[in-house]
Formats: structure tokens, C-alpha cells, sequence
């Protein structure tokens, strides 16, 4: 017969959201009873595990290592009780007969007779000191391998600092790469409702030289931001836009959204409102991401920033211009001035 080497003690089965805890308590006689008790892994139902071990006289307890979930329980009951932490091999019930409370049962069972080896788990203060450096060790990694990537962009870039510089992110190689970008993203920094990172993520999209399109419509067609070509017999079955510029189109559309909201760029803004009236709120915001990108294509090429007065000349109508009477009521109904009464059936 085994030998009981913890008269009274504890299995715990531990899952996510709650506990199953099972005290096994062996008389002189031998004779082992039972009981068992279910608990979450809120810290005021830990405590309330730790209270009723207490009540049972037992400070020996045995859980299976679960991840992460096994610390908060460890955490509350470190100050009151032995704990050993088996590893799941070790303390694995039998394949048909698995169930919380049985497993809970069976971890007290061959824990009594001490035959669960237990993990080392330093002290908390040391336990803390740990998981610093393991922090430490993941964020250097993590800066390794960001420095890797930049380096592979430069050198697909055709940029072949890691040839002539043995540290590519020293204060030299970091000043070349900086001149390198400086003036096409502030060429783009000048379009309203696009700021830095935006800018880079639409240069890393469209490249520096526009002269791979041959016009901005082409550059737009690219973007997925014109319609889709879809006629027949003279008739137009759909307008909607096309589905290319996966990453592009809603960068731009983003831009465009926050372009609209800026009084300083009246140009943008009354164009939107024209066409919303017309064609309602996300056509409009595809035309002025449109805009944009057109804008965007149109300073890249020529090396001009954005200008403003271009777009609100555009808009303004030459002073000697003879319209006739329908066309002035139609400017007037564009513009919103002029509402038609519905006609009478």
C-alpha cells in the first residue's frame, strides 16, 4: 500500500474562469474523504478559496501548470498555502473518466502519496525581476527585427548603405536616408487633410516618379477611385468604382474625410457639398479623395506645391460670359440657390 505523505491536501484543476478545487483528507485509519468546491478567478472568489482551505485546515496544494492561467491562483494563495505547480504530463487523468471534479479528485489522489514532482517557481520578488528581463529580451527582438526590415527596404530600394556604413541607423546614414525623403513627402504634407504618416503611406503606394502613368487619370484608374467600365448599347449598367487600390483608396479616403471638416480649404468643401446635393454623401467623398490624389500626382510631377487659387480660379466663372436662361437656372440649381416646386400629377 502507498505511503500517505499529505494527509490532508488539495487538487486543483484550474481553467479560465473559474476553479475546481477537491480536499482529500486521510484519517489514521486510512480512510480518505472528500470535498470538493467550485470557484471563479476573480480575486474576491480566490480569497474565498483560500478562506475555505483554511477551514479545512489544508496548506498543501497541488495544481497543474496552465499557462497563465494558474498565476492569479498562485498569486492569492502563496501567503497560506505550499503550493506545487506539476507539470500537465504528470498529473493527466485517465481517458474516459475526465471531468473537472474527477480531475481535481485525481490530482489530490496521487498528490496525498507524493508521487507529482513539482516546477520550480522562485519567490514573487524574484518572479518580477523575471519577467522584466523576459520584457526586455522580447522588445530587443522586436527592435532587431524592425532594423532588419528597414535595412531590407533600403537594399530592394536600390539604397546600399549597409555597403558603405557598418551601422546603417549611425548618425550619418540616418542624415542621408532623412535627406533622401525630405522633399517629396513635404511636397505632399502641402495637399489639406494629409499629414505625415499618410503622406508615407501614399509615397510608399504610388513611388516618387510619376512618370511610370502617363496621366492622372491613369493614376486614379490605378487607385480604384474611377468607374468601373461596364456599357452596353450606348447605356452605362453601373457606376461603381473599382475594387483596385485595396490599400490605397481607403488611405485617401481617410485624407479626404478630414479635408472636408477644414474651413481653410474652401475649395475642397464647397466642391464636396455640390456634390453631395447631387450624388449623395459617399460619392462625393470618392470624388474629393480623386481630387486629392490628382492634386498629389499633379506637385510630385511638376515639383510645385499645392496651390489653392488653381482649383478656386477653376470654380469661378469668367465676368463676361453670356449664359442663356436655362443654363443660369441650372447654375442656380447646382449652386442651391434656386429650388424647383415638384409639378402636380
Amino acid at each position: 500500500m502507498l505511503k500517505i505523505v499529505y494527509p490532508v491536501c488539495c487538487g486543483m484543476d484550474v481553467h479560465k474562469s473559474f476553479v475546481v478545487a477537491c480536499v482529500a483528507s486521510t484519517n489514521d485509519h486510512g480512510v480518505t474523504t472528500y470535498r470538493s468546491g467550485r470557484f471563479s478567478t476573480f480575486t474576491g472568489d480566490l480569497r474565498r478559496l483560500a478562506a475555505w482551505l483554511h477551514a479545512h485546515s489544508c496548506t498543501d496544494v497541488c495544481m497543474e501548470s496552465t499557462g497563465k492561467y494558474r498565476i492569479p491562483v498562485y498569486n492569492i494563495l502563496e501567503s497560506s498555502c505550499r503550493i506545487t505547480l506539476a507539470h500537465s504530463k504528470y498529473v493527466k487523468a485517465i481517458r474516459g473518466k475526465k471531468i473537472d471534479k474527477k480531475d481535481a479528485k485525481w490530482i489530490a489522489d496521487i498528490f496525498k502519496h507524493g508521487l507529482v514532482c513539482g516546477s520550480f517557481i522562485p519567490p514573487a520578488d524574484i518572479r518580477q525581476l523575471r519577467d522584466l528581463m523576459r520584457c526586455r529580451a522580447k522588445l530587443t527582438g522586436f527592435s532587431t527585427g524592425e532594423k532588419n526590415r528597414v535595412q531590407n527596404c533600403l537594399t530592394v530600394s536600390n539604397i546600399k548603405l549597409d555597403d558603405v556604413f557598418s551601422d546603417v541607423f549611425g548618425k550619418t546614414a540616418s542624415a542621408i536616408t532623412q535627406r533622401l525623403l525630405e522633399k517629396t513627402l513635404d511636397l505632399i504634407l502641402t495637399v489639406p487633410g494629409i499629414q505625415v504618416f499618410a503622406a508615407i503611406g501614399i509615397l510608399s503606394e504610388i513611388g516618387a516618379d510619376m512618370s511610370v502613368f502617363q496621366s492622372s487619370k491613369h493614376l486614379c484608374s490605378w487607385a480604384g477611385l474611377t468607374p468601373q467600365n461596364n456599357e452596353s448599347a450606348g447605356k452605362k449598367k453601373t457606376t461603381r468604382i473599382s475594387r483596385a487600390g485595396a490599400y490605397i483608396k481607403p488611405l485617401l479616403v481617410q485624407c479626404a474625410l478630414c479635408a472636408i471638416r477644414k474651413k481653410s480649404n474652401p475649395e475642397i468643401r464647397s466642391r464636396y457639398l455640390n456634390l453631395k446635393k447631387r450624388r449623395g454623401h459617399k460619392k462625393a467623398i470618392i470624388a474629393i479623395a480623386r481630387m486629392l490624389l490628382t492634386a498629389i500626382y499633379n506637385i510630385i510631377k511638376r515639383n510645385e506645391k499645392y496651390n489653392p487659387a488653381l482649383y478656386r480660379k477653376a470654380d469661378t466663372p469668367p465676368r463676361n460670359r453670356e449664359v442663356s436662361v436655362n443654363e443660369a437656372i441650372y447654375i442656380l440649381q447646382r449652386q442651391g440657390y434656386l429650388v424647383t416646386a415638384p409639378q402636380s400629377a
